[in-house]
């Protein structure tokens, strides 16, 4: 399988950056690709420009541009050709690589789109741009019409919601996309594309949804709930570190007994956020440190995301936590969610033990202590993630009427 890799060899502030292309034993050329750099903005470890400029964003967004059309080349090489440096340097032409050319249709511009985000999302990501993508398909051959991105207005929005409609789509999932719509619109315009001139007008109104939670209660009921079968008991000890930690499933199936330090007498558990990519060091609970304990210090068995939302399901039924809740499931069928009353043990899924950290502890843990364990930027998007007006102020300035006799 061939690879490149991108690299520079000078540590000057015009270092030319070169490409190399491997492909086992027989393949190993390497060119310049024309493109010069500062040093001092180059990572060595990723092969790409650390991204604190514009100019290191455009160079990016070429270098990516470069790696798609030699792959692309040499995976329709034929068998008289050789690949060597002379056969990369053909590749990347100056002509080529300073010339870029955007269409002006809202769907074949996504492509571009996904490019020049390639090296700066995750795979779950780019795999959502490239469903909005194909929604976007079904909707233009649904209205036999192709979408200039200038003409992305009211009218458009009338159209498509009406579509997204009839197709099960939720309203939140609608404005979703009309965002990504409008973030695609204005990466188009930096790019010299014409815009309609409603566009930032934009925007559908999203609907509170039913966020279910496991009380503290219901937590220490699957605590203290004996499980007959290994893969159960598992499950729930993940489900409970997940509840006492604030953890996403991609950051607590990560915890390993070497991340864990001793501080003050105090279990610390130290690791990267994913998403945020921020360094952690989160205190374990009583609760945790027992779960652990049993295992001679380790964490339960790793398992798939798949099997974890199965698991815990029934791990939850099981311990009877069955009241009817306001909810919404997925309708394998549909393959949509419906909305109306279920078992709480139905609706319960791997973000449930995040939001009831979150949940739980509002009003006895001050909130940017929570937001730190939770990852929340602002404390706005934290009360939403909650479900919860911002009352201390509220209380804060009742005090202060009582002070002024008010």
């Amino acid at each position: 399988m061939a690879r490149i890799k991108f690299f520079i060899q000078s540590k000057s502030n015009s270092a030319n950056i070169y490409l190399r292309l491997r492909d086992g034993l027989k393949i190993d050329a390497k060119a310049k690709t024309n493109l010069i750099i500062n040093s001092n903005d180059w990572s060595k470890t990723k092969g790409m420009p650390i991204l604190k400029s514009a100019n290191s964003k455009q160079i990016q967004i070429d270098l990516s541009q470069i790696q798609l059309k030699v792959l692309e080349a040499y995976n329709n090489k034929t068998e008289d050709v050789t690949i060597n440096s002379q056969w990369l340097k053909n590749i990347i032409s100056p002509k080529n690589t300073d010339t870029r050319e955007f269409s002006p249709y809202l769907v074949e511009y996504i492509d571009y789109y996904a490019i020049t985000k390639i090296n700066a999302i995750k795979k779950s990501t780019f795999k959502r741009i490239k469903v909005n993508q194909n929604l976007l398909k079904r909707f233009e051959t649904n209205v036999k019409h192709k979408y200039l991105i200038s003409e992305i207005n009211q009218n458009f929005q009338m159209k498509f919601e009406k579509y997204c409609l009839e197709e099960s789509y939720a309203p939140n999932t609608i404005s979703r996309i009309l965002k990504f719509i409008k973030t695609v619109c204005k990466h188009a315009n930096n790019n010299g594309i014409d815009v309609h001139k409603q566009l930032d007008s934009l925007k559908k109104k999203t609907e509170d949804v039913d966020n279910i939670t496991l009380t503290n209660d219901e937590i220490q009921s699957l605590f203290d709930y004996q499980f007959t079968e290994e893969h159960l008991t598992n499950a729930r000890d993940w489900l409970i570190i997940s509840c006492d930690t604030g953890q996403r499933i991609s950051d607590f199936m990560r915890f390993k007994k070497e991340n864990i330090r001793k501080i003050d007498n105090t279990d610390i558990i130290e690791f990267k956020q994913i998403k945020t990519n921020e360094l952690m060091a989160v205190p374990l609970t009583k609760r945790v440190n027992e779960l652990l304990l049993k295992r001679d210090g380790n964490f339960p068995r790793v398992m798939s995301d798949q099997k974890y939302n199965e698991h815990i399901k029934t791990v939850c039924k099981l311990a009877g936590i069955n009241q009817l809740v306001d909810g919404s499931k997925k309708d394998f069928s549909k393959n949509r969610k419906t909305s109306g009353k279920f078992e709480k043990w139905e609706l319960v899924t791997s973000h449930i033990g995040r939001r009831s950290f979150a949940t739980n502890n509002y009003n006895l843990i001050p909130t940017p202590y929570l937001m730190y364990v939770t990852g929340h930027t602002t404390e706005k998007s934290f009360l939403v993630y909650v479900g919860k007006k911002d009352t201390n102020r509220a209380l804060e300035l009742s005090k202060i009427y009582t002070k002024l006799g008010m």
